[in-house]
């Protein structure tokens, strides 16, 4: 293999949104990463949903097309 051409594999810690942090390798520079959803708070992996709605959206979309949908 040549020298020199392969990138530098190392430790960084991941942290999520909901507060979980783990150590994975990367070729990333950076030594810590930021995700939104890991497998601590993601519905596939707890099997509760749960909607995040801060600005109404969803209650905007049933009002104007809530009665279009049911049948």
């Amino acid at each position: 293999m040549k020298q020199g051409i392969h990138p530098n594999y190392h430790d960084i810690t991941v942290t999520c949104s909901c507060g979980n942090k783990f150590v994975t390798k990367s070729a990333m520079e950076k030594d810590s990463f930021s995700i939104e959803v890991c497998s601590q708070c993601h519905p596939f992996y707890t099997g509760t949903q749960k909607i995040v709605d801060t600005t109404g959206r969803v209650d905007k979309f049933t009002q104007k097309f809530g009665n279009l949908f049911k049948r």
